[in-house]
């Protein structure tokens, strides 16, 4: 944008300078050696940064087997495959089981260990290897060293909390499989976890 000839003075013959865009004089006065647009560019380029930058990656265990169904398609498939591993536990774990869009099994991640009686779970760490496996949906599972499957109050507000975040997140929680000694019990059997959600057969 060049100076309107109304209001461009008139400098002497020995004087007289080209005249270039306001924009490029702009560039030149912000790309001064030292300033805080120059000095940003270089860090930029140099891989420097005022805060740290992560890679994120997601790393198989290796001694897993996971030997699982090729899909499922009931909450009485999930227990068959998690018994052995949760029954006869003197502690409270908690396991997701990650889906794709068919419901074929991707992986699965031991969430949380707890205590006697009760496992602390946040839903950041239940979604956080979800996202990272672009899972479709998961069901979470845990076990009661009681041997009784009736699920407490605070199983039933972990579920409720579980199915929000995945609303919201875009990645459906399917069922909660709570398991005893040779007995289960599903929140999905019992009604739907959240309005619309899916089904093992949807």
């Amino acid at each position: 944008i060049y100076a309107s000839q109304a209001t461009r003075r008139t400098s002497p013959p020995d004087r007289v300078a080209s005249r270039k865009p306001a924009c490029a004089r702009t560039h030149r006065l912000t790309m001064r050696r030292g300033s805080p647009v120059k000095t940003a560019l270089d860090q930029h380029q140099l891989g420097i940064y005022d805060v740290p930058r992560y890679t994120i990656s997601l790393i198989k265990e290796a001694a897993s087997t996971f030997h699982a169904k090729t899909r499922y398609q009931s909450s009485e498939d999930v227990y068959r495959y998690f018994k052995d591993i949760c029954e006869n536990q003197d502690r409270e774990h908690l396991y997701a089981l990650f889906l794709d869009t068919k419901h074929v099994p991707i992986g699965m991640n031991h969430v949380a260990m707890g205590t006697l009686s009760t496992t602390i779970v946040h839903p950041r760490e239940v979604f956080k290897c979800a996202i990272l496996l672009n899972a479709a949906c998961l069901v979470i599972v845990h076990n009661h060293p009681s041997g009784d499957p009736s699920p407490s109050p605070e199983d039933r507000a972990l579920t409720t909390r579980i199915a929000e975040a995945g609303q919201l997140l875009g990645i459906a929680l399917l069922d909660h499989v709570v398991i005893g000694n040779g007995r289960y019990f599903s929140f999905a059997d019992h009604g739907p976890l959240t309005q619309h959600a899916p089904t093992y057969t949807s």
